[in-house]
């Protein structure tokens, strides 16, 4: 089985599906949400799922033809029935017995997929999730992959650091760093004499937690936040010739 790395920084050849709920996901994060699928793979299926005469969808009229997204209209007959849910459950289903795709990107809040995701996960794809920071667990846990959309827009830095009262609201709620769920991790990838590669170390993370993500911790990629953090991690670059790209080991500090 192929392992999968997610702190990666170039593009793999994976052939994707996007399928995104548009009474569940906002139209303003497109770009950088596109821009995170394209990390995974290319997303050869582009689809939104929606009632698009609706003042609700407006938002998203305007940005389907620039991004090539090709829109389900639903129109919502009934009150309480949620027609695009199972528009968007349908399509993945016929999509998943072309056998054409590698994974599925589902970008929406909405614990309704968690079977879907489910479901895909048995038949070997990838399975990578998007929605807010309320999605439910486990939509999330059900994935491989689970992205915070909140993390892809993140705030610019000041240019002069503000005192503590007048931090960005992200910057308040950012979460307190789990030291011991780190320390267990790296103890499962570790070799005998307490060193894992950190592509390996990273991967065990997201195994076991798929929504951890270094950005919620302040830092663009895994090895930012451990070399961000010597009270915890020794860090070192290894290769395994002079010529060879250096790649990055990480143990637990004695």
């Amino acid at each position: 089985m192929t392992t999968r790395t997610f702190d990666r920084e170039d593009s793999s050849h994976l052939r994707l599906a996007v399928l995104i709920d548009a009474d569940n996901a906002q139209a303003s994060l497109i770009e950088p949400l596109l821009a995170e699928v394209a990390r995974y793979g290319e997303a050869t299926v582009r689809r939104i799922y929606g009632d698009f005469t609706s003042n609700q969808s407006s938002a998203w009229k305007k940005v389907l033809q620039q991004h090539a997204i090709r829109p389900v209209q639903q129109y919502a007959y009934t009150t309480g029935k949620n027609a695009t849910d199972s528009a968007l459950i349908i399509d993945a289903m016929d999509l998943l017995y072309t056998r054409r795709f590698d994974g599925f990107c589902l970008v929406s809040s909405d614990s309704d997929f968690t079977g879907l995701a489910m479901r895909l996960r048995e038949e070997g794809l990838d399975v990578y999730g998007f929605g807010q920071q309320k999605t439910p667990e486990a939509f999330r846990r059900a994935c491989h992959r689970f992205v915070f959309t909140e993390l892809l827009v993140q705030p610019k830095e000041p240019e002069v650091a503000k005192p503590q009262t007048e931090q960005s609201p992200v910057q308040q709620s950012r979460p307190r760093l789990n030291k011991g769920f780190l320390l267990t991790a790296l103890e499962e990838t570790s070799d005998d004499s307490g060193w894992a590669n950190l592509g390996a170390f990273g991967s065990y993370l997201i195994k076991l937690q798929p929504d951890f993500d270094a950005r919620t911790f302040g830092h663009k990629k895994l090895s930012d936040l451990v070399r961000a953090r010597p009270d915890i991690f020794v860090v070192e670059e290894r290769r395994s010739s002079p010529a060879a790209a250096p790649s990055l080991h990480v143990r637990a500090k004695g």
